[in-house]
């Protein structure tokens, strides 16, 4: 019987009364009927992990029994029909490869030819087995016997003449004796063996459905790259007119794929897709296509091979770019040496694991990508390889400044760094210089061979974006024809590479802005890590590149570090395809350092300068208004002689060009007369006047 409690409540109010209440205590709860603790008992065991396990299990064995009966039924029929022909002949008709279907289809008669004539002899097989087995039978019973007279002649006992013969009757008896023994169990165990062959058949091509097979099977991890995954993929990727003539091939797409070849950390296929279908479509659904192949779309690369209307595919097996790469020979090997004419730079691997070596040779670079993803340890294992070449010589800007470049301070002749606006004045400074020698090696006798001159500039995206104006009102950066780094650059590239005189640059991020059109064209060799998309994927490689299947911009920020999609002439591209994807080595600062220490004591001592020296500040138009004298008229040719007797240092190296970039704009510009190319002394007077009008606005502003 359950007690009350009794609880006392004082009330607050002036006059203090206190009231009882009685609260019961709650009944206790009844036990559940045995019924229903037995179903949830039942349910519990039923649901649980180990209970559906098993069932898979036995559900799954099962099935590979009836798989492989299906399996062995199918291959007996094709081994005894002429289906096995039909379907080739059908996949070869929907492929659209008429010759091969027409030798498909006489194989096909042939088979039928050669089986009627097996069944035609079958006819009179009875008859002529029966004269066999009576002439040889009698042939058998002969020799016996004359093997028992010669027997009997020898041991002189008569009755040895059947001994051979009697010694073949017992040994076949005594074979009809142990297929009676044998004959009982054979036929028990016969069915058991059978289902045992059969199941190992299933289970050996998994032939059972998704849910009854393990976790690891069923989710696809690690599952390796067979025909019938890839033509199941190709099927499932929503290409209507793709999946239609898969459905109408007699041997279900198998005649679509090459060989599955083994490239390095994963497998190639080439897949010649049917006719309606175009390569674009497959292209375009390349993380669809990863995840049919049970693989993550950075995981799956599709090229264009030169063979028509082909896709190149490579997958990698499931997490196998995620493992680093070796170290750089440049670290390993302490006794290499590079060559500039001759020698590949050691870059990296690409995807199937082979080495990427790069040629430098005369060719001008650009490397890009977005921000932190190894732009400048690509480009910077490059020119370590190169500075093991003691006649190569290097004039280095770092837009950065944080010391990326640091160790080539003694081996290269101008190492500025520094990320502001005056540090882009000295890195454009340091590229017109390398202009002008440029223009000095251009004038030498024809065959001089001049020494390697490498003008490298990192994050020259800052370059391209400088707002600041000369004297003379040009501006470093930007884009025109006016702009003073942009057309050095320009003039490197389209006459540098003649004497060895080549440009490299490191960009982020690629615009219209910060990598003109005319720049990033100029470059032989064109490289770009992870990017945001296609559009900047085609200013980095350009349209052939992206059109052939490169990719850049499906590379994984943070985690493809490294990673490049390369197109140039100089690195050992696959036949047909127009770029490829490199996984470069990382040389960290203190390989670096010591990398440059063995380059430098190759050297007899390089002097570093980190500021670009300026001559005495001149006015180039009063200068060749000066050296114009009274004459109405001057041979630019005689005005650039002046120019030069006038001050050696800032005239010395002028050209043509020089002198027209002067004029341009001023309404000065060298003009024909008589056919000759000449400067007008009123027009340069006029120029100068009105230089002196805006001189003199600008100050009273």
């Amino acid at each position: 019987m359950s007690e009350n409690v009794v609880h006392l409540h004082k009330n607050t109010d002036p006059a203090p009364v206190t009231t009882l209440t009685v609260v019961p205590e709650p009944a206790p709860t009844k036990p559940a009927p045995l019924w229903v603790r037995s179903g949830r008992a039942v349910r519990t065991a039923v649901t649980h992990e180990h209970t559906k396990t098993g069932a898979r299990a036995l559900a799954r064995h099962t099935l590979f029994v009836a798989g492989g009966a299906k399996i062995a039924a199918k291959r007996t029929w094709d081994g005894r029909t002429a289906s096995r022909y039909e379907r080739m002949f059908r996949a070869a008709e929907a492929a659209g490869n008429h010759e091969l279907a027409v030798e498909w289809e006489e194989r096909g008669q042939r088979y039928r030819r050669d089986r009627h004539q097996r069944r035609m002899d079958l006819l009179t097989s009875p008859v002529d087995a029966a004269k066999g087995v009576a002439v040889g039978a009698g042939m058998s019973v002969g020799s016996l016997i004359a093997l028992g007279v010669v027997m009997a002649v020898a041991t002189k006992d008569a009755s040895d003449v059947f001994t051979p013969l009697m010694a073949t009757v017992d040994f076949i008896n005594l074979l009809i004796t142990i297929v009676r023994v044998v004959w009982g169990p054979a036929l028990t165990l016969g069915p058991f063996l059978a289902l045992l062959a059969l199941w190992a058949v299933g289970k050996h091509q998994q032939a059972a459905p998704a849910w009854a097979l393990p976790d690891n099977v069923r989710n696809g991890e690690g599952e390796p790259i067979t025909p019938s995954i890839v033509v199941k993929a190709l099927r499932d990727l929503g290409v209507s007119a793709l999946r239609t003539a898969i459905k109408d091939m007699g041997d279900a797409g198998a005649s679509m794929l090459g060989p599955i070849r083994i490239a390095g950390c994963g497998v190639e296929v080439d897949v010649t897709l049917p006719s309606g279908v175009s390569t674009i479509e497959v292209q375009n659904r390349r993380r669809k296509l990863a995840e049919n192949l049970t693989r993550h779309e950075h995981e799956v690369f599709i090229t264009i091979p030169q063979a028509a209307r082909t896709v190149r595919l490579w997958v990698a097996d499931s997490g196998a770019l995620d493992e680093p790469i070796g170290p750089s020979p440049l670290v390993t090997d302490d006794t290499m040496t590079a060559n500039y004419a001759k020698g590949r730079a050691p870059w990296g691997q690409d995807l199937r694991g082979d080495a990427a070596a790069l040629s430098l040779y005369q060719r001008h670079l650009l490397i890009t990508g977005l921000s932190n993803q190894g732009k400048t340890a690509a480009m910077r294992s490059l020119a370590l390889w190169l500075a093991l070449d003691k006649s190569v010589q290097f004039l280095m800007g770092d837009l950065k400044g944080v010391g990326d470049w640091a160790m080539f301070d003694g081996l290269a002749t101008t190492l500025i760094q520094g990320p502001t606006d005056e540090h882009v004045i000295q890195v454009t400074e340091m590229v017109e210089g390398a202009v002008d020698e440029m223009n000095r090696r251009l004038m030498a006798p024809p065959g001089t061979v001049f020494p390697a001159l490498i003008v490298l500039v990192d994050e020259a995206q800052v370059a391209f974006m400088c707002p600041l104006k000369d004297e003379d009102g040009r501006f470093y950066g930007g884009s025109k024809a006016t702009s003073r780094y942009f057309m050095a650059v320009r003039k490197i590239h389209n006459q540098g590479r003649a004497v060895n005189v080549l440009m490299w640059q490191g960009t982020q991020d690629p615009t219209d802005q910060n990598l003109p059109k005319l720049v990033r064209e100029g470059a032989h060799t064109r490289a770009s890590l992870a990017l945001g998309t296609e559009s900047q994927a085609r200013m980095a490689l350009g349209d052939k590149a992206v059109d052939g299947g490169a990719a850049p911009n499906l590379l994984r920020p943070g985690l493809d570090q490294g990673t490049l999609v390369v197109a140039s002439s100089g690195i050992d591209i696959p036949k047909g395809q127009s770029s490829i994807t490199v996984r470069t080595h990382y040389v960290d600062d203190d390989g670096a350092e010591a990398i440059t220490d063995r380059a430098k004591a190759m050297r007899d001592g390089v002097t570093t300068l980190h500021v670009i020296e300026r001559g005495e500040e001149r006015d180039p138009l009063r200068d060749i208004f000066s050296v114009l004298g009274d004459a109405s008229r001057v041979l630019t040719q005689d005005v650039l002689k002046r120019l030069a007797a006038l001050n050696q240092d800032a005239y010395g190296k002028w050209s043509f060009i020089d002198l027209k970039r002067v004029l341009d704009g001023t309404g000065a510009e060298p003009y024909k007369s008589d056919g000759r190319m000449v400067v007008g002394r009123d027009r340069v007077a006029r120029a100068l006047t009105n230089q002196g009008d805006k001189g003199s606005a600008s100050a009273s502003e």
